[in-house]
């Protein structure tokens, strides 16, 4: 293992594939994608694509740092679901790192835009919740805090690595999604098959 470790982060909470690796502190490759599908399809080759550029190989990661949300369900799965295989098969330490503190900036309210003219936000001293954005941008003004929520940060998976790389040595849970809503879909209205005893 070298004296600096190695993490690779990556996030797909949104519309995009966002992937980074650090070297100690410093950065050695960054990607941002941004798209609105095909994630799950684009996420493999583009952290590979980060790994070389990095000039890096998957046995050589010493952690994973992942973005959990809030966000999009699918993408969330994606990423999440992505850093427990890795974690597992290359028996490396995953980190789950939620939104808000990987977009934490001095004087600013950490939010993530949602649907329909909400967002996500983690007012100072409350939980994180989905709330309409006229509120939260109403609380950031009370605050003295800006509002600038980001779905696609240039900087998301970088802050997510830079996180990871912070705690993995202490992690002892694996990532878990990190949902602020119901989900859109609704259960099935099909009544299910009768099942037959033999």
């Amino acid at each position: 293992m070298a004296s600096e470790p190695l993490v690779l982060g990556f996030d797909t909470s949104a519309a995009h594939c966002a992937a980074a690796l650090l070297r100690g502190d410093r950065l050695l490759a960054s990607r941002l994608e941004e798209m609105t599908r095909g994630q799950a399809e684009r996420l493999m080759p583009l952290l590979e694509e980060v790994l070389d550029e990095g000039g890096a190989a998957w046995q050589d990661l010493d952690a994973i740092g992942v973005g959990v949300g809030p966000g999009n369900f699918t993408g969330i799965r994606i990423a999440v679901s992505a850093a427990r295989g890795l974690a597992l098969g290359l028996d490396v330490p995953a980190v789950g790192v939620d939104g808000f503190e990987a977009r934490a900036a001095d004087g600013a309210l950490p939010a993530v835009p949602a649907p329909r003219d909400q967002v996500y936000a983690a007012l100072p001293g409350e939980a994180p919740r989905l709330m309409p954005r006229q509120e939260a941008e109403g609380a950031a003004r009370g605050a003295g805090l800006a509002f600038t929520p980001e779905a696609s940060a240039a900087g998301l998976a970088e802050a997510i690595a830079r996180i990871a790389a912070a705690r993995f040595q202490t992690v002892s849970e694996p990532p878990a999604p990190l949902y602020l809503r119901a989900a859109d879909a609704a259960p099935s209205s099909d009544v299910p098959p009768a099942l037959i005893d033999e």
